[in-house]
């Protein structure tokens, strides 16, 4: 599991070209907030996570990326529960703050889709422009 990368994986950075061609420009990785987003838009307060399905347990039963192992068990489930657990507070602990976030999952990351989600987020205003 070393080389399980957390940061700029691939759908990441297939992300932050996707929104970067938008025109969108984003920070990496805000230490300062809850989860430490994969991305963050500070004029529109937007949190953007890239997940990993199998990591982060996609809850669409029809991804195939999110299927369990078959061995070990008693390992894998615990840890993979903990981390949708550890995602949802996170993701509460950003809406309490005020931030809008978007969850991106790795299955979904193809060009169409990419490009539906950087109009979505571009179409996110801040509160305060309203």
């Amino acid at each position: 599991m070393a080389r399980v990368r957390s940061r700029d994986t691939k759908p990441e950075m297939r992300v932050r070209r996707a929104l970067h061609a938008a025109g969108l420009r984003y920070r990496l990785h805000a230490k300062g907030l809850p989860g430490r987003p994969d991305l963050i838009l500070p004029s529109r307060r937007v949190a953007v996570f890239v997940h990993g399905c199998f990591w982060h347990r996609h809850p669409d039963p029809d991804c195939k990326l999110a299927r369990l192992p078959k061995s070990r068990l008693d390992f894998w489930l615990p840890k993979l529960e903990g981390n949708r657990a550890r995602d949802d507070r996170n993701k509460a602990a950003l809406e309490k703050l005020g931030w809008k976030v978007v969850e991106i999952w790795e299955c979904q990351i193809k060009d169409d889709e990419l490009r539906a989600v950087a109009k979505r987020i571009k179409a996110i205003r801040t509160q305060a422009s309203r």
